[in-house]
């Protein structure tokens, strides 16, 4: 392997350090609770909800005059509806969802996955009127029911009309349907209303055993309604010392806003009337919270005060299932493509249709056998690897013809000792490289183009649902970190476990850099630079194992199957390769063509060429500056 393929695996590992960086990876470990971290977070919050929901007090009077007196008392009471996926309770004090468990899904316990509870949500619309103004969340509705999986909340009023709120929760689906009309309430607004508000609250669950991983994905995600890809906005994670509210200000119009776990999210769509002047904000529990974040919301949608259009907004409470979230996108009350699917992230634009259009279909395709997932990832890395093996193989002739050319490259540095002759001995040893058509970049550009799936997988690992809880030799969960070697105290930059995958991936990463380290041909005058990119090959399992440790166990499985393969992959390589042969076939190559310097060029010599070209320019200026 030569000088440049380094560069290319150095470039993988450094971009790769960078994502971690990026993800989340430098969270400090947090501390267990303290009193005095919950008095910090309770202002804090408190703080967020005030600026957040501009809380006015009724200020109507207790008596028969008031426009929402039959709405200012009352006892509330729970419609629970149930298609057999999801169950979404609806308060009647507020007219709101106060509950949502999922059906297929099960928690830590062995519970359904309840991704939200009453004391964890705050969904409030806000409707200004003449003399008084409407704040559902501190009325008191009259519930009509409609049928299995509809109910109606009305709001009556004294003398005004009335506004129903219609949730339907659709069939064989997790989407919840919202309509807010209003009925004979001309009198109760101004005629120039033209929207509501809406203030969204909630608390994020801690939902997998792995805080800090699962906080690095839980977000505030949302998407534009004139852009394809969604957006996420960071909330900066909590320390015992600081807690920092993240805000963020979108003038835009939106189709939705998500509050996302790792696997499960709560997706509020504005249908076809969009979301407009969103103001987003947040702030990270702690670990032992048994939460991940809070995460608010406030926008303002179309409304009309005489009744003639609904405003609509759909809910979806469910998994961050691709192929679920697609299907569910079809359910929009929308004229355009909302695309669910994007609240996962699946990586930057090369990345992300590669998982797209490579990685998930075969996920989907190898799981339809019904076989245990550690298999399926065996058999897709097998795959996948089969597929790069083509650009393996170019990359590792390109180091083996050069390697078969060092008798003559020795004769080179034979030829000029002297540190002065240093240009002289890289000019030559580029024409050996130019005379027999090898380019030293051949085994460069290859092992990048291996680069985009082996980050394809970096993304897809984590946001796979279908390994969430599948076991896999001492792996419990493939989406978490395997702990079985496991103790009490934390230990910095590693934790309290040590994960066995992780440290199979790291070492087969170093048998892999000492392998290729043993086959790589040394350019003439980079002898220097070549023993620092040495230590950076070794020092980046280092690097791999302090980051990995705490990610998923079956990403770190992956990779280490990769790596494993590779290693083999290369020995049978070396030694099917017969390097006096390759040197015999150079030489017969050149006499062939020796005369026709066109088809020595096709050979791969376009590019020796060019660097032979920049190389006598560089000397020609450095002539030029010595004489000056």
């Amino acid at each position: 392997m030569d000088r440049r393929t380094f560069i290319g695996l150095i470039a993988i590992t450094v971009i790769t350090a960078l994502v971690l960086l990026w993800s989340g990876n430098s969270q400090k470990k947090n501390a267990p609770r303290t009193s005095q971290y919950e008095q910090k977070v309770d202002s804090a919050n408190a703080a967020r909800e005030a600026a957040l929901e501009e809380t006015v007090a009724i200020t109507a009077q207790q008596d028969s005059l008031s426009p929402l007196f039959p709405a200012l008392n009352g006892s509330e009471e729970m419609t629970v509806l149930d298609n057999g996926l999801v169950k979404v309770g609806i308060s009647s004090k507020g007219a709101a969802p106060c509950f949502a468990q999922l059906s297929n899904y099960k928690d830590q316990v062995g519970q359904n996955v309840t991704l939200f509870g009453q004391d964890e949500i705050s969904l409030n619309f806000k409707i200004d009127g003449k003399n008084q103004n409407i704040q559902s969340r501190s009325l008191f509705f009259e519930t009509i029911k409609n049928g299995s999986n509809s109910v109606t909340m009305r709001l009556n009023t004294n003398g005004y009309g009335h506004m129903d709120f219609i949730y339907t929760l659709l069939p064989e689906s997790y989407m919840l349907n919202l309509d807010i009309k209003a009925y004979g309430m001309d009198n109760f607004f101004s005629s120039n209303l033209k929207t509501l508000a809406v203030d969204w609250i909630q608390n994020l669950r801690q939902q997998e055993k792995g805080f800090e991983f699962e906080q690095r994905y839980t977000t505030l995600t949302y998407k534009r309604a004139d852009k394809i890809k969604a957006k996420v906005m960071n909330v900066a994670p909590a320390t015992t010392k600081s807690i920092k509210a993240s805000n963020k200000t979108i003038e835009e119009r939106l189709d939705w806003v998500a509050y996302k776990n790792q696997f499960f999210s709560c997706i509020m769509i504005a249908s076809d009337t969009y979301a407009q002047n969103a103001e987003l904000s947040g702030v990270s529990y702690l670990k032992g919270q048994g939460y991940m974040k809070k995460l608010m919301a406030k926008t303002n949608v179309a409304f009309d005060p005489e009744g003639n259009q609904p405003t609509r907004f759909q809910f979806y409470f469910g998994p961050n299932d691709y192929k679920i979230l697609k299907q569910n996108s079809k359910l929009a009350n929308s004229d355009h493509k909302i695309r669910l699917n994007r609240v996962i992230d699946l990586g930057w634009p090369i990345v992300r249709e590669i998982n797209r259009y490579l990685i998930i279909p075969l996920f989907n395709l190898l799981s339809k056998w019904n076989l245990n997932m550690g298999i399926v990832i065996l058999l897709m890395t097998l795959i996948v690897k089969a597929l790069v093996f083509p650009a393996q193989v170019k990359s590792y002739m390109s180091s083996a013809k050069m390697r078969a050319l060092k008798p003559y490259i020795d004769e080179v540095n034979a030829k000029y000792p002297k540190p002065e002759d240093a240009m002289k001995k890289q000019q030559e040893t580029m024409a050996v490289y130019s005379k027999y058509g090898v380019s030293p970049m051949g085994g460069c550009l290859p092992s990048l183009v291996q680069m985009p799936v082996w980050m394809a997988f970096f993304f897809f690992v984590p946001n796979a649902i279908e390994l969430r809880q599948q076991s896999f030799l001492w792996a419990t969960d493939l989406t978490g970190f395997d702990d079985l070697i496991s103790w009490g105290s934390n230990i910095p930059l590693i934790g309290n476990h040590l994960s066995i995958f992780c440290l199979l991936f790291c070492l087969t990463n170093i048998i892999n850099t000492i392998y290729s380290m043993q086959q790589q041909q040394v350019a003439p005058g980079q002898e220097e630079s070549m023993k620092m990119m040495k230590w950076m090959m070794y020092i980046m399992p280092v690097v791999f194992f302090f980051s990995f440790n705490n990610y998923s166990s079956g990403l770190c499985y992956y990779y280490f199957i990769s790596g494993l393969v590779g290693i083999i992959t290369m020995i049978w390589l070396r030694r099917s390769t017969d390097e006096k042969a390759i040197l015999a076939k150079l030489e017969a190559d050149y006499e062939a063509n020796r005369n026709d310097p066109s088809k020595r060029k096709a050979g791969g010599n376009s590019m020796m060429a060019r660097l032979e070209a920049l190389q006598k320019e560089q000397e020609r200026l450095q002539k030029q500056q010595q004489k000056r």
